[in-house]
């Protein structure tokens, strides 16, 4: 049997992790993610806690888990039941565990940025990543500084890496290691600290593990469920963003892991198809949904030809660079996200979701504010919460006039729309000054200049092309 530290594997574990606990007050943070390597970390951190005496449990152990909003169903669901029975355990235990589950904000979740603001989804070769950051990174480091505020403390994570991973990990872990040190300082955050307790464990050992005592874990949960995952999805995990840099969050993140069913930075997500071909049927629309949305992206009907801070750009081949998607592109996005919902009968976008898209859209877009409320009820037949609150902006025929003058006096409608969502934002401010502030930069945008500048030289060329024909 393998030892550690002189000891049997488990035994020596337990007894170096009880040994870091016991030596200080900081509070610890486990990043679980339902992944084999998480859930051995919490296995043997919970066991340590119920070998103390109930006077040695001096501090509180906090487990993180981080819900991007899209994650897999099937890890979902079984995470949440893992939560669930671990926070129940806990307090029949009387262990000092805290359980937690963090999400990104719902103005700034995948949906809201794709359907609300028209992120163009993360590309395959990695390029404008912004996922990573504000879905996983994001919500847990906001969690994280909380905790260190709130109790002016530092803090220990407790992760759940391990050199065997590859030989990039390896690297990256005793880059950082300190000679004869259990805890290493966190590369980001100055109140914290990094314990690895399986970092030298291998593939085998965390099977060996998690199989063992007929393949329960320390809080009564079945690891036969986590294995038919794995047999299943032919994947490893997306562990909790505290590591200690960006980096190895997205090294582990987009690799044919458990994760987002809706990644597009890679080409074939492995993991839905794996458990696709291992009998989850239910699951083929949303591998159908993903490679529609993929094969949509660099649609130019689908895009606009600035940035959403008006800016413009050229490609090499001397041709305007798409920005986000068009509205009426994003309208087509979350029609078709809800056919899939309700076809599968399963939550893809929370109501507080779209109520933070409706919002952007009544900001950015919806003159009527009537587009989202009204598509949802075409597609699931029946109101959001919120529907009679809604008022529009101008009324249906005030709308088809303001089209009719912007095409009059060839105004584009997208700046008289921008306009009125500026006037209409800062009416009520008692400075006029921001008002005219605002409306100077609408009118001053570069796609603005961009516009005129094709415009003359398209005459420049008419009039070159009349000149050679006379």
């Amino acid at each position: 049997m393998k030892e550690y530290n002189g000891k049997p594997l488990v035994e020596g574990l337990l007894e170096e992790i009880k040994h870091v606990y016991r030596s200080d007050n900081r509070p610890w943070v486990i990043g679980y993610s339902g992944g084999k390597d998480s859930t051995v970390v919490v296995h043997l951190v919970y066991q340590m806690l119920k070998n103390l005496r109930p006077e040695e449990r001096h501090k509180t152990v906090y487990i993180v888990s981080s819900d991007t909003l899209v994650e897999n169903p099937l890890i979902k669901i079984y995470l949440d039941d893992m939560l669930h029975l671990l926070d129940k355990s806990a307090k029949r235990d009387s262990l000092p565990i805290s359980v937690n589950k963090v999400t990104p904000k719902p103005d700034t979740s995948f949906w809201a940025n794709v359907i609300g603001r028209g992120f163009p989804t993360p590309r395959l070769n990695g390029t404008f990543r912004w996922c990573t950051d504000r879905l996983k990174i994001a919500p847990s480091g906001q969690f994280v500084e909380n905790i260190i505020k709130e109790q002016h403390t530092e803090i220990v994570f407790i992760l759940g890496v391990r050199k065997a991973e590859s030989a990039a990990r390896k690297r990256r872990i005793e880059g950082r290691e300190l000679a004869d040190r259990l805890l290493n300082r966190h590369e980001t955050i100055k109140e914290a600290y990094v314990y690895p307790p399986i970092v030298s464990l291998s593939t085998d050992d965390v099977w060996d593990i998690l199989m063992s005592n007929n393949r329960k874990n320390a809080w009564g949960g079945d690891n036969s469920q986590l294995i038919e995952l794995y047999s299943g999805a032919d994947s490893g995990e997306c562990p909790f963003a505290g590591y200690s840099s960006k980096e190895d969050q997205q090294q582990s993140c987009g690799q044919s892991r458990f994760g987002c069913w809706i990644c597009t930075v890679v080409q074939e997500d492995k993991s839905l198809n794996g458990f696709i071909r291992s009998g989850h049927r239910e699951l083929i629309p949303l591998a159908e949904f993903r490679k529609w949305l993929m094969s949509i992206r660099d649609v130019p009907e689908y895009r606009e030809k600035k940035r959403r801070d008006g800016s413009v750009y050229r490609t090499s081949q001397n041709q305007l660079g798409f920005g986000p998607f068009t509205w009426e592109a994003r309208q087509m996005i979350l029609r078709r996200l809800l056919q899939t919902q309700k076809q599968m009968n399963y939550e893809l976008i929370t109501i507080d979701e779209l109520r933070a898209i409706d919002r952007i859209w009544d900001e950015e877009q919806d003159l009527s504010c009537r587009v989202l409320v009204d598509l949802y009820y075409d597609e699931m037949g029946e109101r959001l919460p919120w529907d009679q609150l809604k008022r529009p902006v101008f009324d249906e025929e005030t709308c088809k006039k303001l089209e009719k003058y912007a095409s009059e006096f060839s105004v584009p409608m997208d700046l008289m729309k921008s306009m009125i969502f500026r006037t209409n934002k800062t009416k009520f401010f008692s400075n006029t000054r921001i008002l005219r502030e605002s409306l100077r930069k609408a009118v001053t945008q570069q796609w603005l200049q961009e516009a005129e500048l094709v415009n003359a030289q398209e005459g420049t060329r008419n009039e070159d092309q009349q000149s050679d024909t006379l």
